[in-house]
């Protein structure tokens, strides 16, 4: 026991992460057979280190995986699109991803899951709300929360985006929209959620110019899922009284 406290408090000196030595030496090993599977222990425990405080950078909803999702109920898009995805080539070349329906169809579930999967592959992302990126963006200047959050966002290897089209936005809105959107073409992938068809896009931004520099943009090197069919909110809504 004395030797285990004492591997830990040198772990510490050394700010290596503390370890159950009593586990980890159990079975006999030999010297060298020791280190290594202690420094696998480290690794371990560093990288699940990081991929939490990247989940806690990201603001992400409640966890969403894959797996869990109904693709019996939502045929527009299929399990096997979706785990292709998971190899994430596609964040290395900044392209994007559209899901595009009405409300509760599936589009922020997907969102969501890819980004915990991208998370727990070692990449950054951010997840926020078109109305709460406006809110950032118009408040950068004066308020240093946003700022700090802006500046985690421009960092991020995907940047969430949900919700677009649920509220209107002014002309000034817009134009802050366009230039974050311009910032990151190319070098940031961004996954996009809209109950907006891209004839519709004008309604909402209020300007055609803009709209259609935005989208040029978005669409550009981009992966499109356009999702149809009854909410499945609705569908399979829960009751008090059962």
């Amino acid at each position: 026991m004395m030797m285990i406290d004492t591997i830990n408090r040198k772990s510490a000196q050394l700010r290596l992460e503390p370890v159950d030595a009593a586990r980890l030496f159990a079975d006999g090993l030999t010297p060298l057979e020791s280190v290594d599977r202690f420094l696998a222990e480290q690794i371990r425990l560093k990288e699940a280190k990081s991929t939490a405080l990247r989940i806690k950078r990201a603001n992400m909803p409640p966890l969403k995986t894959i797996e869990e999702f109904d693709f019996g109920f939502q045929r527009s898009v299929t399990k096997e699109q979706m785990l292709r995805l998971c190899d994430f080539t596609w964040v290395e070349d900044a392209y994007n991803i559209m899901f595009l329906g009405p409300p509760s169809v599936g589009k922020t579930f997907l969102a969501t899951a890819l980004g915990y999967r991208a998370l727990n592959s070692g990449y950054s992302v951010s997840f926020l709300t078109l109305d709460e990126l406006i809110r950032l963006l118009k408040t950068n200047e004066i308020a240093s929360q946003s700022k700090q959050r802006l500046n985690v966002i421009y960092k991020s290897n995907i940047v969430i985006i949900d919700e677009v089209g649920f509220l209107p936005v002014s002309k000034v809105e817009a134009n802050l929209l366009f230039s974050f959107v311009s910032t990151l073409h190319e070098k940031t992938s961004i996954i996009i959620t809209s109950n907006k068809g891209f004839s519709e896009w004008t309604g909402f931004l209020g300007d055609e110019v803009i709209t259609t520099a935005i989208l040029d943009r978005l669409v550009y090197r981009c992966e499109i899922f356009n999702m149809v069919g009854d909410g499945y909110r609705l569908k399979h809504r829960k009751s008090i009284l059962g």
